[in-house]
């Protein structure tokens, strides 16, 4: 009940807290009103001199995911999966427009050693590369002979440049976000060799995995 409580207690001070001024013209510092820690392990990860700053909002955009930075063309990348749609943030000019339609219902993106966007697609149940000329390669679509359920989000290893992706379902279990349909596979954590492009399933014991990171 402690825990409940101090909960509550730290939801309705953002709750308070809501009308801030985004622009970044008058930032926040940590510690930040408007980020709940649940863990204090995560303070450790809290950087001081880095205000939240709110790039872009529309009653549109009906659900923002899998946020990807291109550290090549400097622009902000994500998905609204609802509406198969990829947008784009330039750093240059603040400038927001569509990247991407269709998208495949795409939730997570992330780019590889030469700049190329990897996306996770709930519609199509494939984890793809975008070329640079404008191609597309499909690096997994099935595994021993199943379909994936809906790859959900993905990373490039930083020592060996593997891609690593989670495969939980979630795109297949309603329309809004994919495809429905049945799920063949136990959700899983997989790994696509950099070299030889083989797939290989890391671990099936995690319920429903969903974000991944490395250090």
């Amino acid at each position: 009940m402690a825990t409940l409580a101090a909960r509550e207690g730290l939801f309705a001070q953002q709750k308070a807290t809501k009308d801030r001024d985004w622009t970044g013209t008058t930032p926040t510092r940590y510690p930040d009103p408007d980020i709940i820690v649940l863990d204090d392990r995560f303070k450790a990860y809290a950087i001081g001199n880095t205000p939240i700053q709110r790039l872009y909002h529309s009653p549109n955009m009906l659900w923002a995911e899998g946020p990807a930075w291109s550290g090549v063309g400097r622009y902000l990348l994500w998905s609204d999966i609802p509406n198969d749609l990829q947008m784009r943030w330039i750093e240059d000019n603040g400038q927001v427009s569509v990247f991407r339609h269709p998208s495949g219902n795409s939730n997570g993106n992330t780019f590889d050693w030469e700049g190329r966007q990897i996306s996770c697609q709930h519609g199509t149940r494939k984890v793809v590369r975008y070329e640079h000329n404008g191609g597309v390669t499909v690096l997994a679509e099935n595994f021993e002979g199943k379909p994936f359920n809906a790859p959900n989000d993905v990373v490039v290893h930083p020592a060996d440049g593997a891609i690593w992706f989670t495969d939980p379902g979630y795109g297949s279990m309603m329309n809004y976000e994919g495809n429905k349909g049945p799920l063949e596979l136990k959700e899983a954590v997989y790994r696509i060799d950099a070299k030889t492009g083989s797939i290989a399933k890391v671990t099936d014991e995690i319920n429903k995995p969903n974000g991944l990171c490395f250090s």
